[in-house]
């Protein structure tokens, strides 16, 4: 059976904290500044019209996110696979979902607002680096902002050495395409593909 309305689920569950409620704002405050300023890595969920999804992740040096003074959040396009869904569904929806995360801290920053592929020169500008300027920008303008609880990230042991899983135990990347589509390339070894890799990263 499958839960039907909201009042079935409901039924299910207690009704949140009155804190759990008010953590979220519809701003950035100086603690979600900093959590942005430290994180080297987040990921965006973008949907498109007919409401499929698309969650991409993004990375960089920590703070590779600018935040601009009035409060909207800058993430410089970097050059990737150009099948473009994020950037497809940003035009057809404008809405965006971002999860900030902090090697070693088991919070993250969920971030929510609306979304525009900005080519403005400041907006460039601030996102250009030592490596490269990037093509845009996706400007998000902030609807909400919390912080969530370390659970997920506690359960996981994400962080945890233990936790981690031998590369070799799956196939490479390459492998797993190349059966999957049926295009068949090469193999290549991880310092090779890190060195096909190394002018976009």
């Amino acid at each position: 059976m499958n839960v039907q309305s909201l009042d079935e689920l409901r039924r299910l569950y207690a009704q949140p904290q009155p804190r759990a409620v008010k953590k979220q704002i519809p701003f950035l405050d100086r603690h979600c500044r900093d959590f942005i300023a430290l994180s080297p890595f987040l990921v965006m969920s973008t949907a498109d019209e007919r409401f499929e999804f698309d969650a991409s992740p993004r990375g960089g040096d920590p703070g590779f996110v600018k935040v601009t003074p009035e409060g909207a959040v800058l993430i410089p396009d970097a050059p990737g696979n150009n099948r473009l869904d994020s950037l497809q569904n940003i035009l057809a929806t404008r809405k965006v979902g971002l999860l900030f995360l902090i090697p070693g801290f088991d919070e993250t920053l969920r971030v929510n607002g609306d979304a525009v592929l900005s080519t403005a020169r400041e907006d460039i500008a601030a996102c250009t680096g030592e490596r490269r300027t990037p093509k845009l920008v996706i400007r998000v303008a902030v609807t909400a902002a919390y912080l969530h609880c370390a659970k997920a990230l506690l359960r996981s042991k994400l962080w945890s050495e233990a936790s981690k899983v031998d590369r070799s135990t799956l196939p490479t990347a390459g492998e797993m395409i190349s059966e999957q589509t049926g295009i068949h390339v090469a193999p290549e070894s991880r310092e090779d593909m890190e060195r096909r890799y190394a002018p976009d990263l």
